[in-house]
């Protein structure tokens, strides 16, 4: 994953409050980063503040930067590294790329000798949550008050798209985690292969099973997902439930309160996507496929529907027609009942980007950062992995491939009706391995009805809840 857009409506700040903000999920736990709040010795000495160096980066010091090897690669880190080192020529940049995110830097984290900044993505990230609890991170807050790499008029915070401080928060004013990237979540298909049928993206559900059966018929199948990770099925069940129900909703499953999986706009989509499997439209074989097994699968035209982010584009272009017409979109209305119109998807920021507590260059990595949302940084990010950046804006000038430009399109049509749940960066595990692997995936693969599905849930939310060790979060 990337972990991934788009435009400028600062209502959707106002709106962070009533909807909630959750990134790119995660499978593994860490759990046991060096605790406290210690550290900070081990530092280079600051340098000198300027115009041209607000945050006071030592310009010999090294900086040793981790980027996660998933769907938007690593190049565009090398590009803003290398433009790192024409502003401080005398400093040396370590650039390593992993998909084993824990499992590297764990042991860097107990040792005391952590990179500068990390961007702490994929399926074996580490838990955002934990490391907020144990005091691991450094406050990006310095970051975001500093001027804006192309306007020092204005600060990096007023540059960001809405939302994308809140999402780095969790519960005080600290900031903790910049999404870089900003991901449009949901449901994705190609025109070309709904038009091979007739037929257009469904707006309702009925219209939905509809186009599966048609594509069934024609030895297609409607769905496919990655059957190995099914925790990608939220991105397109979880606005569901909030279009069903309302957001408060989802509100209520992210605060872990009593029987809020048990809400009947919970049980309507579980339905809904169970039905998928009693009809037959899901690909055969999809729960053993991996999430780039089930992409290739889908460009090759087996399947019609996929759920995903944004990311997916850049993820699977090596296997995608040239004619493909790559688009999103957003969940089907289940019926004339549902509190939130057509067009209600999620969208957020991706790609979590930390500088550790006991980093030796904090000031560094804050300032890779904020080059990395500069103009120049950002647009060259646009372009190479066909995602958006946090930064608000940054598109002008360019040409968006299909995917993306679909993903601006169904954005600017959802106006206010922007979901985001907390549940994936709060409580990692619970998100990943049960609610994922040990609930959604069983019953998507028929092995657990809607209704055992929907208990088990409650069961690990209830666990979690009550578990002492696990640092909770709420919605202000």
């Amino acid at each position: 994953m990337g972990t991934t857009p788009e435009f400028g409506r600062r209502d959707l700040i106002k709106r962070a409050a009533a909807i909630g903000l959750i990134a790119v999920p995660t499978m593994s736990v860490l759990s046991a980063c060096a605790s406290g709040d210690s550290g900070g010795g081990n530092q280079v000495d600051k340098g000198e503040k300027s115009t041209k160096n607000p945050l006071a980066v030592n310009e010999g010091a090294a900086l040793d930067v981790v980027i996660f090897d998933g769907g938007f690669g690593q190049q565009y880190a090398k590009d803003a590294e290398a433009e790192y080192q024409k502003a401080f020529p005398k400093a040396q940049v370590k650039h390593s790329a992993t998909q084993e995110i824990q499992t590297q830097l764990q042991p860097r984290f107990n040792g005391g000798t952590p990179p500068d900044l990390i961007d702490n993505s994929g399926a074996k990230q580490m838990d955002m949550g934990t490391l907020v609890a144990k005091k691991q991170l450094t406050d990006l807050n310095a970051l975001l008050d500093a001027p804006s790499y192309d306007d020092p008029s204005k600060k990096v915070r007023d540059t960001l798209r809405p939302g994308v401080v809140e999402m780095g928060q969790f519960d005080s004013d600290e900031t903790w985690v910049l999404y870089y990237a900003y991901t449009v979540y949901g449901v994705w298909y190609s025109k070309t292969n709904l038009a091979k049928l007739d037929a257009q993206y469904p707006e309702t559900w009925d219209d939905m099973l509809k186009v599966c059966e048609a594509a069934k018929k024609k030895g297609i199948a409607g769905w496919t997902y990655a059957g190995k990770y099914p925790y990608y099925l939220p991105f397109s069940l979880y606005p569901f439930i909030a279009k069903i129900g309302g957001v408060e909703v989802l509100r209520r499953i992210d605060n872990l309160e009593p029987n809020a999986w048990k809400d009947p706009a919970v049980k309507a989509a579980f339905d809904a996507y169970y039905e998928l499997y009693k009809k037959g439209y899901i690909l055969q074989g999809t729960p053993g496929l991996t999430h780039i097994e089930s992409q290739t699968a889908w460009n090759e035209g087996k399947a019609l529907f996929l759920p995903n982010g944004s990311w997916v584009e850049n993820e699977s272009k090596k296997t995608t027609p040239a004619d493909f017409r790559m688009s999103v979109g957003a969940p089907s209305s289940l019926d004339k009942n549902d509190k939130l119109p057509f067009g209600t998807l999620w969208a957020s920021g991706g790609e979590p980007f930390i500088v550790p507590k006991n980093a030796r260059n904090p000031q560094g990595g804050m300032e890779l950062l904020r080059l990395m949302l500069g103009r120049k940084s950002s647009q060259n990010f646009i372009k190479s992995v066909s995602s958006l950046t946090s930064l608000n804006g940054g598109t002008e000038g360019l040409t968006l491939p299909p995917g993306l430009a679909s993903s601006q399109e169904v954005l600017a049509k959802a106006g206010k009706n922007v979901v985001n749940p907390r549940l994936g960066d709060w409580y990692v595990a619970l998100q990943k391995e049960k609610i994922g692997v040990g609930a959604l995936g069983e019953m998507m693969a028929g092995r657990l009805t809607p209704d055992e599905a929907i208990t088990k849930i409650q069961r690990f939310a209830d666990e979690t809840a009550k578990d002492d060790s696990v640092k909770k979060y709420k919605h202000k």
